[in-house]
């Protein structure tokens, strides 16, 4: 797997521009590619460059951290969207008790209503008519 100018960098421990000079001066053979990014062989590159122990070039597959960076993201939407759904139902429950609440006070307030139809007023029995 070639390198780019910033893996070879990195893997090196030196800078791109050093890099890029020692490619301009033919002491690294190097392709670009069809996007103009240089595609350099690890061996060439560590024939005049020591590879670091800290970054070396990882032959791990980029799909495969795509993939648990992915598997990460996936679980953190989950748990919001469980999160989400619980207050969802709270908030339902909520709108279901104050439906109901409403509903009694309707109930009385209908109540009272009806009752103050069917009693003759404070004046009619003050003066007696019933």
């Amino acid at each position: 797997m070639a390198y780019t100018l910033g893996e070879a960098a990195k893997a090196t421990g030196k800078s791109k521009a050093t890099i890029s000079k020692a490619i301009k001066s033919g002491r690294i053979s190097a392709e670009k590619n069809e996007t103009g990014t240089f595609c350099i062989d690890p061996a060439e590159l560590h024939r005049v460059y020591r590879p670091t122990g800290i970054h070396e070039h990882e032959e791990t597959p980029r799909e495969t951290t795509k993939s648990v960076a992915n598997d990460g993201i996936i679980k953190e939407l989950q748990a919001r969207l469980e999160a989400a759904n619980e207050r969802l139902n709270d908030k339902e429950t909520v709108i279901s008790d104050l439906r109901e609440d409403r509903d009694r006070w309707r109930q009385q307030a209908t109540a009272l209503l009806t009752d103050q139809k069917t009693r003759p007023s404070f004046w009619a029995r003050l003066i007696g008519r019933n």
